[in-house]
């Protein structure tokens, strides 16, 4: 099996975003004392404008958490758990793929 480049940058880009978005989410976990979630836009008013950029970049995360989590004490259906984990990863995509475009931009290259 041979990996073309854009097969690799795809999966440098997949790695990028999966680390970003727990990297995030612990972070606001550390600092908060709080689990990073999607609940934090039901406040409303400037804390959910406020956590609207981390909730973005965290999402494939808390997505990811959230399935394994209700697989394990829910037992949702292994479907629900691929397209949910499908999810994760094209949003996963997404955001590695703007944190490596600013990364370049960043250094110059």
């Amino acid at each position: 099996m041979v990996l073309t480049p854009t097969a690799i940058e795809s999966l440098q880009t997949l790695c990028v975003g999966l680390a970003l978005s727990g990297l995030l989410a612990s972070a606001f976990e550390m600092f908060t004392e709080r689990r990073a979630s999607f609940s934090l836009l039901e406040r409303g008013g400037v804390a959910a404008v406020a956590a609207l950029p981390m909730l973005a970049f965290s999402a494939p995360f808390i997505i990811l958490r959230n399935t394994l989590r209700g697989r394990r004490i829910e037992g949702r259906p292994i479907p629900f758990v691929m397209l949910a984990t499908m999810i994760a990863c094209g949003w996963s995509l997404l955001s590695g793929r703007l944190a490596l475009n600013l990364a370049a931009l960043i250094v110059g290259a």
